[in-house]
């Protein structure tokens, strides 16, 4: 019976978001993804570092924005397990919203750039999922609980699209810290992770909050094992032999 609940919940759940008006762009995003080896193949790589410096301080800005926005709320509402609709939410979830279809012109400025390598299954997933979830918070979930795990993914944001301005910037002086910030977005999903696990044991939060925090923190850790651990123990390898 409960196997069954569930996936008649997860069925609904599919239908909501095949229904969301932004469902339509996620399939359209990731046919541009595959069709953009035709790109490469035909036309050259453009060169848009001005574009990109311009682009990363703006989306930091703006995802500062959005965390002022939604701490502003937080200060009057601290029940982060509160799962009733809050009006006060509507423009920072409003603003959250706006930023993920600004960024999808991450992965525009990646195929136009010929920088198909940065085009990973975690881009993507993350891109794809975040638009369709944003779309859904807006509309439907204007939760304290949501605008926490939203609110900390605009902060980790800031400093994001700071490292990626600074790199436009300064070409081929790769900022220092990279490695904090990947820490920084696995601690964003580890706490996101304990808040929607305690949510769903405790305050009927739905199992997808959990599982979605899970699957990010797993693609990141990942990333950071082959960026970062497994890079320094080959480096080690070819020092001693």
């Amino acid at each position: 019976m409960a196997s069954s609940t569930f996936a008649d919940r997860f069925v609904i759940f599919l239908g909501t978001l095949v229904n969301l008006q932004t469902f339509g762009v996620a399939v359209g995003y990731l046919i541009m993804v595959f069709l953009s080896p035709l790109w490469r193949k035909y036309v050259k790589p453009l060169q848009l570092n001005m574009v990109m410096v311009v682009y990363n301080f703006f989306c930091s800005a703006l995802s500062l924005y959005t965390v002022i926005r939604f701490v502003i709320i937080f200060i009057t509402t601290m029940d982060l397990f509160d799962m009733t609709n809050h009006k006060d939410l509507a423009h920072p979830l409003f603003m959250y919203f706006i930023t993920k279809w600004i960024e999808l012109l991450d992965t525009v400025f990646m195929i136009l750039r010929h920088k198909e390598r940065q085009i990973s299954f975690l881009h993507v997933y993350h891109h794809c999922s975040v638009l369709l979830l944003s779309d859904l918070a807006y509309r439907g979930y204007r939760w304290p609980p949501v605008g926490f795990i939203l609110c900390m993914n605009s902060f980790v944001h800031i400093f994001l699209y700071l490292y990626y301005g600074q790199s436009a910037l300064f070409p081929g002086q790769s900022p220092l810290w990279k490695k904090r910030l990947t820490q920084l977005q696995i601690f964003q999903f580890v706490i996101g992770l304990a808040h929607t696990s305690c949510g769903y044991l405790y305050h009927g939060f739905c199992l997808y909050g959990p599982f979605y925090a899970l699957s990010m923190m797993l693609l990141f850790s990942n990333f950071y094992y082959n960026a970062f651990v497994r890079q320094r123990s080959n480096n080690s390898a070819k020092k001693t032999s």
